[in-house]
């Protein structure tokens, strides 16, 4: 198992350790939860983009390559 440290000032390591305390959480187990949370919580979003995208691009216009020289006058 890897280790991984978190350095935070005295103040926020007290707001952290005073809220875990008070839920009865375990530390190691809170903050990787958090963080796989996030990362989580950030694929969906990009997953929704691409989605969101993709969506968009079926109802585009296409233009064949041909149009595209003669729209640029080349």
């Amino acid at each position: 198992m890897a280790t991984i440290t978190l350095r935070v000032n005295e103040q926020e390591n007290k707001f952290i350790k005073d809220y875990v305390k008070i839920n009865n959480y375990n530390l190691s187990s809170f903050i990787r939860d958090v963080v796989l949370d996030r990362i989580e919580d950030d694929l969906k979003i990009d997953e929704k983009k691409i989605l969101s995208a993709l969506k968009k691009s079926k109802k585009e216009k296409k233009y064949s390559h041909n149009e595209v020289w003669e729209e640029l006058g080349l």
